[in-house]
């Protein structure tokens, strides 16, 4: 990546923050439109599928699109991303995600955060986001090493699947958790629950990078 530090930070707090945007957003729109949990997950997993897809594509060639600081440490661990470097992507991040939330509430006519509530916590969840993360990371880490150009792809289908497939709905991503953290909306967590959530986010992704060593995708 030959771009400044200054510009790919830039590009990973904006890309973050319309990809919490949407998750956000649309998660007030499905339950705006239908009281059916079903119908609301599905008009929350199409648009988050889509966008991850769009993001990844223009943002891949500046900061590398990774919206997600356990992806960052990923990267850092396989010495594509400079040590140095992890806590300001981790931070631009996290900030890109809330100014996401805040996004999301200001269209819909709500306060700009308030304190999340809604109740995910529990072995089974923590699981599934372990289960989630691991599945992300040995998509993206297989991707680049089978098919580069379809990672943008890879990745809004496989966030897609794991939305549907894991019993957290897939949050995946420390950053967005946080933000999620933000809201009472339909995408909500309580804020007491994050922090368990990112814990078992990073355990899976580090058990997603030592299997993709195990099966060489680490190999250039």
């Amino acid at each position: 990546m030959a771009q400044p530090l200054s510009t790919r930070l830039f590009a990973e707090a904006l890309g973050t923050g319309i990809l919490v945007a949407t998750v956000v957003g649309s998660g007030i729109m499905a339950t705006k439109l239908s009281q059916d949990v079903a119908i609301q997950l599905l008009g929350n997993t199409i648009p988050t599928g889509a966008i991850l897809v769009v993001l990844i594509t223009i943002f891949g060639p500046v900061s590398g699109a990774h919206f997600n600081p356990a992806v960052s440490l990923v990267f850092a661990l396989r010495g594509e991303l400079p040590w140095r470097e992890f806590a300001p992507y981790a931070l631009a991040q996290c900030l890109g995600g809330i100014a996401g939330t805040v996004a999301a509430h200001l269209m819909f006519g709500l306060a700009p955060l308030v304190i999340g509530t809604t109740l995910r916590t529990g072995p089974s969840l923590w699981l599934a986001e372990a289960v989630a993360t691991f599945t992300l990371v040995l998509a993206i880490l297989g991707s680049l090493k089978v098919r580069p150009e379809s990672v943008p792809v890879i990745v809004g289908l496989t966030i897609t699947a794991t939305y549907w497939f894991t019993a957290s709905t897939s949050f995946a991503n420390p950053a967005v958790t946080v933000a999620r953290g933000f809201t009472t909306s339909f995408s909500g967590i309580a804020i007491g629950h994050v922090p368990m959530f990112i814990m078992a986010q990073t355990v899976g992704a580090l058990i997603g990078l030592a299997v993709a060593g195990a099966l060489s995708f680490n190999r250039r």
